[in-house]
């Protein structure tokens, strides 16, 4: 093979994985400290930012690194921030992943390329579903009810709605200047 055409591929690969790392951060940073525990319910609650950066990762960049910055940021927040926290991060793994994915998928499909508002709402809307319902499942597993992680319902969606109304005209502004 050509060097040139190697080291193409290399610069590539590299500039791929720096930029699925910033939006690794960018989730954790977002969640970790651009949130507000609020008594929304008898668990508490989270509200955070990170959903911002996980939609407009996933509508942006696609599904691939939408997956993997939902994924990773948002669990790597769990992790890190210990106590009651670290038991989350294999749910959360799990469901901030498939959310990226999902929001990625249906936002870039059929040549979108992430640039209709309408089908990227759609699959926030989407996504955010299965988030509520992995979360629930997520909480009467660690809770051993069925009937406590209804309490988590509202806060969830508080968090979901702040997130599509900051990340849907983020997302839009960056696409319009070109820079990804």
């Amino acid at each position: 093979m050509n060097s040139s055409i190697l080291r193409s591929q290399t610069n590539s690969k590299t500039k791929d994985m720096v930029t699925t790392s910033l939006l690794i951060a960018l989730v954790f940073i977002a969640t970790r400290f651009i949130n507000l525990q609020l008594p929304i319910s008898v668990n508490g609650g989270l509200v955070h930012l990170g959903n911002t950066m996980l939609f407009m990762t996933a509508i942006v960049f696609g599904r691939k690194k939408g997956a993997v910055a939902g994924a990773f940021g948002m669990g790597l927040f769990d992790l890190l921030s210990g106590g009651p926290w670290v038991a989350w991060a294999p749910f959360t793994f799990v469901i901030r992943g498939v959310m990226g994915y999902i929001i990625g998928s249906i936002s870039n499909a059929r040549g979108r390329n992430g640039n209709s508002f309408i089908w990227n709402l759609i699959g926030i809307v989407i996504a955010s579903i299965w988030m509520i319902i992995g979360y629930y499942i997520a909480e009467g597993i660690l809770y051993g009810n069925w009937i406590t992680p209804i309490n988590s319902i509202p806060g969830n969606l508080i968090q979901l709605i702040v997130g599509a109304v900051v990340g849907l005209p983020l997302a839009a502004a960056l696409k319009r200047t070109k820079l990804v």
